[in-house]
């Protein structure tokens, strides 16, 4: 019996074991590493995936973008052929997910923190240059923002970007940017929406007193037009900016990083979205990307293991790998060895702590 075979057999096995329905279809086997999540780590994940279907025995795992929240739920619905081996995230894990996994019987969930991205509000190469703060982001986008008198909140009443800040285009306000399901879309309004909110004194207070509202306040995005959502496909964001000058779009650095000849990234509080300035910690709306993997799968499904090697190669994630050629901000290199030897121990992660 061959190594592929043998993998098919046990994993019936480990299927039948915990639980899961229908004999036909556990011994109908899946031959193939089945990936789901994030649109920003998605581009990675391929990279990774065609050069370990090329350079090894196994077939190319699949690799589907379903947003960060989608990916994890279909990740938390159980083990099993059915479900999915590997889910990418472009945020941590909530502990209502580790939860949700838990009750499904997903109890052992290795993470793998594979570097880091800047979230860029972009436009078309053709457009003017602007420098955001992140008062300014919040001021265009949220729901409702603070009047003229202290604890007043009132809708948005800001149609173009001048009416915001006079120093910026006097054009309507649109920017289009990824839905709730995204992790870029939640990693968005903490970091830029949430820290402009932060600089109306009286809500920042809020933060302390009435958790739920100061979250409410800052976290909400407008509904009237301004804000668009346009989907996971971040590719799709690009094509529509360069059909509209005025329009901006929110995704990953990898993607400006892509298609540099077509958009650039706006200034966010005085600092451009540069691999160095994201590396460095200076550019203020980055985060860590992760993937996510069920230890069941691991030796079950066929190259699981080898596929998680090289994706916590240096040949991979390192300084000079050919992840940062497509965009991922590298890792010091002390925490990438000491994530590599978690992959390697198969490591999970605490769920009581997440």
């Amino acid at each position: 019996m061959t190594k592929r075979n043998t993998a098919l057999v046990l994993l019936a096995s480990v299927v039948i074991a915990t639980g899961y329905s229908g004999v036909a279809q556990a011994q109908a086997g899946r031959d193939y590493i089945y990936i789901v999540g994030s649109s920003t780590v998605y581009p990675f994940a391929t990279v990774v995936a065609e050069r370990f279907g090329r350079g090894t025995e196994f077939k190319t795992p699949k690799v589907e973008s379903t947003g960060s929240g989608g990916g994890l739920k279909l990740f938390c619905d159980g083990v099993g052929v059915d479900h999915p081996d590997i889910t990418n995230s472009s945020r941590a894990i909530k502990q209502s997910e580790v939860d949700s996994c838990s009750s499904n019987g997903v109890t052992e969930i290795i993470e793998v923190k594979i570097g880091y991205d800047g979230i860029v509000i972009a436009n078309a190469i053709g457009s003017s240059d602007v420098n955001l703060s992140r008062t300014d982001i919040f001021m265009a986008l949220a729901k409702r923002v603070p009047g003229d008198t202290e604890g007043e909140l009132i809708d948005n009443p800001n149609e173009t970007w001048a009416d915001v800040n006079p120093a910026l285009p006097d054009v309507r306000i649109e920017v289009l940017g990824p839905p709730p399901t995204s992790g870029t879309r939640d990693a968005f309004v903490e970091l830029a929406m949430e820290g402009g909110c932060q600089s109306v004194a009286w809500v920042k207070d809020l933060k302390k007193s009435d958790g739920d509202n100061y979250k409410a306040i800052c976290h909400t995005i407008r509904e009237d037009g301004a804000f668009v959502e346009a989907g996971e496909n971040d590719n799709l964001i690009v094509q529509k900016l360069e059909a509209n000058p005025n329009a901006f779009g929110i995704f990953g650095f990898s993607f400006l990083d892509q298609n540099t000849e077509k958009v650039k990234g706006a200034q966010v509080d005085g600092v451009a979205p540069t691999f160095d300035a994201i590396a460095d910690g200076d550019y203020p709306v980055s985060r860590p990307l992760y993937f996510y993997v069920k230890k069941a799968h691991v030796d079950v499904i066929p190259g699981l293991r080898g596929f998680l090697r090289e994706f916590s190669s240096a040949r991979a994630w390192g300084d000079e790998g050919y992840l940062s050629d497509r965009g991922l901000i590298p890792m010091p290199e002390e925490e990438r060895a000491q994530i590599a030897t978690n992959v390697r121990d198969l490591t999970p992660l605490s769920m009581a702590s997440q």
